[in-house]
């Protein structure tokens, strides 16, 4: 997926969308450039829904065509709480989990491990970031790509991540299991998935 320039981006969407735009230095400069703002033309309610599902998009760094597949089927299944199916299928993408495990620091590097060989699911080796895992699935870095510069870093960024509590890290061994379902708590995210469920429902 083509990102374009990210603090752009984040200047529209929010700085939690992309890891790099999170710092306080990017913060600080935000809320000069808000304090300088004498006007300020309130959305409407299509162009705040708009913005909620960019958010989704960006934060998952999902196609347009991906994000619009995986609404349609939500919306479909007739599930009665659609904002946390939304949320459990985007949490449950391989690269999701690599990143949630604290493995890797960013969701590029996360999504470029699984595109390249370097996690099995189940003793499987795997290539495909979007390839949903299930309550039970383990990931586990491939022997041979342990040594690899990509994850130079691993045990350092194991001990300084804080990982929900749905899944579970073997350190030893570098293996990530899920043993829950991720819960959505809107108060706790940066986007809105009732308002993206909306706007595809319009």
């Amino acid at each position: 997926m083509k990102i374009g320039p990210k603090y752009k981006i984040a200047r529209r969407l929010g700085n939690a969308v992309f890891e790099k735009t999170q710092g306080p230095k990017f913060a600080l400069n935000e809320q000069k450039k808000q304090k300088n703002k004498r006007f300020s033309r309130p959305r409407s309610i299509f162009g705040q829904q708009l913005i909620e599902k960019q958010k989704v998009r960006f934060t998952y760094l999902l196609t347009e065509k991906q994000f619009a597949k995986y609404i349609k089927e939500i919306i479909s299944s007739k599930v009665k709480n659609q904002s946390e199916a939304l949320y459990q299928r985007l949490e449950t993408r391989a690269d999701s989990i690599v990143l949630r495990s604290g493995f890797l620091k960013s969701r590029p590097f996360a999504k470029q491990a699984v595109s390249h060989g370097h996690f099995t699911l189940n003793g499987k080796k795997i290539d495909v970031p979007s390839i949903r895992i299930k309550k039970g699935d383990k990931l586990t870095v491939r022997e041979s790509s342990k040594g690899k510069g990509l994850f130079a870093d691993i045990e350092n960024n194991i001990k300084e991540n804080n990982q929900p509590a749905w899944i579970k890290i073997n350190a030893k061994d570098l293996t990530i299991e899920l043993i829950g379902e991720p819960i959505y708590i809107k108060t706790e995210s940066h986007f809105d998935l009732q308002q993206v469920l909306e706007f595809y429902k319009r």
